[in-house]
């Protein structure tokens, strides 16, 4: 199913479509403020080991990152952080940022892994942050990457919506996407490194 949602003025309505599928186990395709992303409610176990197995990869090795609406949900799932970092996140969230912090003892039963750490992200996306605050917990999320070798992200939600309509349950189609993922940040030793460069600037 394609979901129109605009981000000047989401409609109560199809948000609640989105979460009711969330809720229920699905998966959904999503606008973000960078690339699309592929997620699920993180309480959905049958939902997690299927994004693992529509990306071809094992649950306990998979770098899934997962989606807040604010910063408040970080202590549930992480353990405590510096001062420092918090200043960092709090200073450049909601934004194109992937900050990996160390996990607490939340995230392996959601893995059923050994997993020590979790990336965590706040788009600056109205739709995405709307429906996370309906459904009450974050989601769990992975990039879409396009087959093309040239271009490594899909941006167009009707073009995602024809590749991937038989293996998800909604393509929210929140307008072009952006072809520039987040930039990451470790944060697991309390400063911060940039791993990987991408759209967000840290000033």
């Amino acid at each position: 199913m394609l979901v129109k949602i605009y981000p000047q003025n989401p409609s109560q309505r199809h948000v609640n479509i989105v979460v009711d599928c969330l809720k229920n186990g699905g998966l959904v395709i999503f606008p973000t403020d960078t690339v699309y992303g592929l997620g699920c409610s993180i309480y959905q176990q049958k939902a997690v080991d299927r994004i693992a197995q529509l990306k071809g990869i094992k649950k306990e090795k998979a770098n899934f990152s997962f989606i807040f609406d604010n910063l408040s949900m970080l202590s549930e799932f992480t353990k405590p952080i510096s001062n420092e970092v918090y200043k960092l996140m709090r200073k450049h969230l909601p934004g194109p940022f992937t900050f990996i912090l160390e996990a607490n003892n939340n995230i392996p039963k959601i893995f059923q892994s050994k997993k020590k750490t979790v990336g965590i992200r706040i788009p600056d996306n109205n739709i995405l942050r709307l429906i996370i605050e309906e459904l009450g917990h974050p989601l769990l999320t992975t990039s879409i990457h396009d087959a093309d070798e040239i271009i490594e992200y899909m941006t167009d939600p009707e073009q995602i919506h024809e590749v991937f309509k038989d293996q998800v349950d909604i393509v929210v189609d929140g307008g072009f996407g952006d072809n520039q993922a987040s930039t990451i940040v470790d944060c697991t030793d309390g400063s911060w490194e940039i791993v990987r460069q991408g759209k967000g600037i840290i000033d």
